[in-house]
């Protein structure tokens, strides 16, 4: 066995016998397989997983075992049929086969009942009968093929754990089985996993490259893991080309940077020790303890780019397990102390890697500010009032980005008031129809279209105990480095052409100022845009069809007046009530539009203009004590100066356009 010693096993089955509950949540997890007969597929029917969605409200359907036609809405209770939803509750019923393989194979190992053995050796045995005949089958954009499954990533995750299963029961199996399952599912699963591997950084390269490591090491195979470590595009390439300095994931999404790490880990942990591992090189530790620098005040990470409603929460007690016992950080500790005040019951890792955490555990979640200027993400926080914005100046990381260069999320007292809404599953309509595009994030678009490819560039970076200043800019005249990943074009180069928009941020004790500026030489339409977690409470205007095309095209009860100078708009939130204050010359327009999952609505505030040089300014109001009473704007050819009253109170802002310049900051009493 490649996964444990003998040494280990016993230390194992001490462990179950201590902890019992581990083996009770094993069985639960697995009921499905172990409480009925074996089914797999005996032609390629499997499809996508992300196709198992509702269209209408972009959630989850209902997998039933005992329901392969007809698949139920969580929501409205109603019933889907045919394709894709069929095939896709085919995929899951590979990936349930497929764990079960590898955690009844455990299951045995640790407690030598003989229905687990047999319920592994059918499985894998049936999938040895089936699998080379599969045709190989897909059409999922930018994703390779699949026999077992329709796409590449899936095969690979399938190979994984029938490649795990097969070593923990190995032994037991006639030299006629072993052979069997080898040479029909195994290698033949490498092979074909192989002979798609594409050449680009991506997170599918990466689980790819972890099963055919896993499957080397499996079969002793030296050739397998040679070309899953140290081949072109291989694990090592991923590492050393895929990750920023600071050491997040290229594809720019917490959920995919954790989907990455996790292959990478599934590899190590059988590699450990041997000349393959990885473990030492410096690229793990910074992927294990960057993402914990961007926990937003509510314990979860900003859901920016492709993350699905829940995966942003921090549940990876499969890495930090592992994490904790190898490296001994203490950021890993605080991580597990996290996941398991949330998931109390053990799980299969906290058997598996034992080290005990320490006394003294530090905060999870940073008191300080992060600015990462290569992964392109700063987040302020304000620990004690839980307040926190991130700003996203990201390089644009292909196929699983969105196109929200220079987006914005906002956190006050815990609660998520201007939100990124990550998306949906892939297959369902509205995750390109609606939540990937430039018009439903905190950032601008250019009529209704989405923002090409980008880098943004930081113009100047300031943080001290006075305030925090951010000044950056995207500049779509500029060409961007060409990504050595896949992607599927889906924006308007010749609508963006020659747009420039810089965003300044100022960050004070009690108030969010946010200057936004697009060079617009074509007068195309902007639309600057906000939406929030929160009603509107002073909608004034026009009701009118806000867009006749484009994802906000379904806004509901959209109205528009128009905005000269300085106006506060007011919404409740779950925290207090929020106020805004907006400037700007142009049209104001508020409505409602689908939130995330799409059975609440959000409140959408936007600022549109055809003007060569717009200006937007907006004054987040946190002080619920001395509320902003009025604003007032002046600009000039060098700079603009903002005046804030709370009462008697002033507080006067002066800003440079010089972007070598600090703004400037007055404290008065009235008279000025």
């Amino acid at each position: 066995m490649k996964q444990f010693t003998t040494q280990q096993l016993i230390l194992l089955q001490q462990r179950v016998c201590a902890q019992p509950a581990i083996i009770e949540q094993l069985i639960a997890d697995n009921s499905v397989v172990l409480n009925n007969p074996v089914v797999v597929p005996e032609t390629a029917l499997a499809t996508w997983n992300l196709y198992y969605f509702c269209p209408d409200h972009g959630v989850r359907l209902v997998w039933d075992r005992a329901s392969p036609t007809c698949h139920c809405c969580p929501i409205d209770g109603q019933n889907f049929s045919g394709e894709p939803y069929d095939g896709a509750w085919w995929r899951e019923l590979n990936g349930l086969n497929a764990k079960a393989c590898h955690q009844l194979g455990l299951l045995w190992q640790l407690t030598g009942e003989q229905i687990y053995l047999d319920k592994v050796s059918e499985l894998l045995m049936r999938y040895a009968k089936f699998y080379p005949d599969y045709k190989i089958h897909g059409g999922i954009p930018y994703n390779g093929p699949g026999k077992m499954n329709a796409q590449t990533l899936c095969e690979a995750n399938c190979m994984l754990d029938f490649a795990l299963g097969f070593d923990c029961i190995a032994e037991a199996l006639t030299a006629e089985q072993r052979e069997y399952v080898t040479v029909r599912l195994l290698r033949a699963g490498a092979q074909f996993l192989m002979a798609h591997r594409t050449a680009q950084l991506h997170n599918h390269e990466v689980k790819i490259g972890c099963a055919v490591g896993v499957l080397g090491l499996v079969l002793e195979d030296a050739a397998l893991v040679e070309f899953a470590v140290n081949q072109p595009y291989g694990l090592r390439y991923q590492l050393e080309q895929g990750l920023f300095e600071e050491g997040l994931w290229f594809e720019g999404s917490i959920h995919y940077h954790f989907y990455a790490l996790q292959g990478f880990l599934a590899f190590e942990k059988l590699a450990i020790g041997t000349q393959w591992s990885l473990l030492d090189e410096p690229y793990y530790k910074k992927m294990l303890s960057f993402p914990l620098t961007l926990l937003m005040p509510d314990g979860t990470f900003p859901r920016i780019n492709d993350c699905i409603y829940g995966q942003e929460k921090l549940d990876h007690g499969h890495l930090y397990h592992f994490a904790w016992h190898y490296y001994r950080d203490e950021q890993y500790a605080a991580a597990l102390k996290a996941i398991n005040a949330q998931h109390p019951r053990p799980g299969l890792d906290a058997l598996l890697y034992t080290t005990p955490l320490p006394e003294k555990i530090p905060d999870l979640i940073p008191a300080g500010h992060t600015h990462a200027p290569h992964s392109g993400l700063t987040v302020w926080r304000n620990t004690e009032k839980k307040r926190a914005l991130l700003v996203k100046h990201t390089p644009y990381g292909g196929e699983h980005d969105h196109y929200d260069r220079l987006n914005i999320l906002l956190f006050n007292g815990a609660k998520e008031i201007l939100p990124d809404l990550g998306t949906t599953g892939y297959g369902a309509p509205m995750h390109y129809a609606y939540y990937k595009n430039s018009a439903t994030h905190n950032t601008i678009t250019v009529n209704q279209t989405n923002q090409p490819p980008a880098v943004p560039v930081v113009l100047q970076y300031h943080e001290s105990q006075a305030f925090c200043w951010l000044d950056t800019e995207v500049d779509w005249r500029q060409t961007p480095p060409e990504l050595d990943s896949h992607t599927r074009v889906q924006w308007d180069s010749e609508a963006w052409r020659d747009v420039r928009f810089r965003r300044r941020l100022l960050w004070l004790d009690n108030a969010l100022i946010d200057i936004s500026s697009v060079h617009n030489p074509h007068c195309q339409q902007i639309d600057w845009t906000l939406h929030l977690h929160g009603k509107a409470l002073d909608v004034e205007g026009e009701q009118a069809q806000f867009s006749a095309h484009g994802p906000l095209s379904i806004m509901n009860d959209a109205h528009c007046v128009s905005l000269t100078n300085c106006q506060p708009r007011h919404f409740a939130t779950a925290h207090h009530g929020q106020a805004l204050w907006l400037y700007g010359h142009a049209e104001l327009w508020q409505g409602r539009a689908p939130d995330n999952p799409a059975v609440g609505e959000l409140s959408y505030l936007v600022l549109r203009s055809h003007e060569t040089h717009p200006v937007f300014v907006s004054v987040w109001d946190f002080d619920h004590q001395r509320p902003i009473t009025d604003m007032q704007i002046t600009q000039d050819n060098n700079g603009m100066r903002i005046l804030l009253k709370h009462g008697e109170d002033v507080v006067v802002v002066d800003v440079a356009n010089d972007s070598a310049i600090l703004p400037r900051l007055q404290y008065s009493h009235l008279p000025l």
